[in-house]
């Protein structure tokens, strides 16, 4: 699933390439992708210029003119391709007044896409109950140990991947980030102590931020809005290398294991 650094590139992304552009019209391949009666989706959506994009957690919310939002999630395996070719998996295209178009891709047909006013923009925020962004500047050490405070029998990796706890990270990042913390996935937050707590948070702003720079991890499906890979993976420590040496030369090898039906990778040796 795309996690915080790809919806963030993904969204500066389309900033670049459709911000100022008016749909001219849209063609739904797969209604079921749209959470919304397709007539007023066409309304709302078709003559409406992009005035911006943002993103919130794994969401992006595209603003349009007369006061409408699209709000995309793209699940498991969606993209968002400017130009892309139309194919067996692309449910949503949508055509600019310029000749251009953005293609909304999904193979497993997870995502989805709704059209709303700023109240349902609200609304929709309101009930997805998201935590604090981990990139921002609110998101401070001290709101980061308030939070661990109400969570201390939660294991710090299913904590990290609650989206209500903090907003955007998945399985990839949660795994690097206690890696390059030196923290067992499966510790209890209530055995962490305040150094360690300051080794998580400091991890979580240099993997994201890296992450970013890399352009994301193409595990699977994700592609960018120009449809290129990420190489984000070109430089994990952990993540998918179980058996190898640890990157750090301390004479462990990375394991796996199941946490939450998710595999979870991690060295026994640096991470106490």
């Amino acid at each position: 699933m795309p996690e915080l650094p790809e919806i963030e590139i993904i969204k500066s992304q389309l900033n670049r390439l459709i911000r100022g552009k008016t749909i001219k019209g849209v063609e739904i391949r797969l209604p079921k992708m749209v959470k919304y009666p397709l007539r007023k989706f066409k309304k709302a959506v078709e003559g409406s210029e992009i005035k911006n994009i943002e993103r919130r957690g794994k969401l992006f919310i595209i603003g349009l003119s007369g006061g409408n939002f699209l709000v995309i999630h793209l699940k498991m395996s969606g993209q968002l391709i400017y130009n892309g070719e139309i194919g067996k998996h692309t449910h949503l295209v949508y055509y600019f007044s310029d000749g251009t178009r953005l293609t909304h891709n999904d193979l497993r047909q997870f995502g989805y896409v709704k059209a709303v006013d700023e109240k349902g923009l609200k609304d929709l925020i309101k009930k997805e109950k998201l935590g604090p962004e981990p990139l921002a500047k609110e998101f401070t050490p001290k709101l980061f140990r308030e939070l661990l405070s109400k969570k201390k029998k939660s294991k710090i990796k299913t904590l990290l991947m609650d989206q209500t706890f903090i907003a955007g990270i998945g399985n990839i990042y949660a795994g690097e980030i206690l890696f390059q913390a030196r923290v067992l996935p499966t510790r209890k937050v209530e055995t962490l102590k305040p150094e360690e707590m300051a080794k998580i948070y400091r991890a979580i702003k240099n993997v994201l931020r890296l992450a970013i720079k890399m352009k994301g991890s193409s595990a699977n499906d994700y592609l960018d809005a120009r449809g290129k890979k990420g190489s984000f993976l070109s430089v994990a420590k952990v993540y998918q290398k179980e058996g190898e040496p640890c990157s750090n030369n301390c004479g462990g090898k990375v394991k796996r294991l199941k946490m939450n039906t998710r595999s979870t990778f991690y060295c026994s040796q640096c991470q106490k």
